[in-house]
């Protein structure tokens, strides 16, 4: 894949995306010896040391910013520097039904709910439709079942009430504030598997399909419901649903076996 041999040694490479600064702040507060990495065209990395379980892992971090055709760019420019064995995009995302804020989602796929055909009468949906690589989508769906995760929330955090599950979520270009709109409605009658809704996992799949052997996961805390955001965000759910989402990513890490 054309990676930057230099920062390539005997510990597996993972890579974590983020879009927001508050989601990338606390990806860094599970890694050690952090430095900083420049990419020859600019972009400037982070790259620090994670223990788990089984493998001792080299972690570089990315904050790509929003939207899908960004996200696809970023991810396809960080895999081939980096060259890792997993690439994780982890953040916040608002739920539509089965999640309380603060949980935890493990997308099992990613609809690119947009894309379509407008005829004079109504829109025609043609979805793109990413899924999670299956070994590591399945290491998840198992720490989902677990509580184990919670323990890498600080111990004030750790008896609350929250769950991780498994299910789809929606991407596409645009902040949906309320559940009366068109887009709602949309995602409500055509893509109602879907728990939550955000902006990038559709171009981050789709630059993972297209490297190859990697193992690739998008895990996004809730952080509103759609309805009273601006309420929500001042409450701080934002960076509750980004550390909760960290934690969870860093326990997958911590359990998956590389072979």
């Amino acid at each position: 894949m054309g990676g930057n041999s230099e920062i390539k040694n005997q510990n597996p490479t993972a890579v974590i995306l983020t879009a927001l600064p508050l989601e990338y702040n606390a990806v860094k507060k599970h890694l050690l010896n952090l430095n900083e990495l420049i990419h020859p065209k600019g972009n400037v990395y982070e790259k620090g040391q994670f223990n788990g379980e089984y493998n001792s892992w080299d972690i570089g971090i990315a904050e790509v910013g929003a939207g899908n055709n960004t996200c696809a760019m970023q991810t396809e420019r960080a895999i081939s520097y980096f060259n890792p064995e997993v690439i994780l995009f982890v953040g916040i995302a608002g739920g539509l039904k089965d999640v309380n804020l603060g949980d935890v989602v493990v997308a099992q796929k990613a609809y690119g709910y947009e894309k379509g055909k407008y005829t004079n009468s109504e829109f025609l949906i043609r979805p793109e439709v990413g899924l999670s690589s299956f070994e590591i989508y399945e290491r998840a769906k198992a720490e989902a079942k677990k509580q184990d995760w919670k323990l890498r929330l600080p111990k004030r955090y750790q008896r609350v009430k929250l769950k991780a599950i498994a299910k789809p979520i929606a991407a596409g270009e645009k902040v949906i504030v309320g559940d009366r709109t068109e887009i709602f409605d949309l995602l409500y009658k055509c893509y109602n598997d879907t728990v939550a809704v955000e902006m990038e996992g559709s171009g981050f799949y789709s630059a993972c399909h297209a490297n190859g052997n990697i193992h690739f996961l998008i895990i996004r805390g809730i952080s509103d419901l759609l309805i009273n955001k601006t309420i929500t965000d001042a409450k701080g759910y934002q960076e509750i649903a980004a550390r909760n989402a960290c934690a969870f990513a860093f326990e997958v890490l911590s359990k998956f076996k590389i072979k």
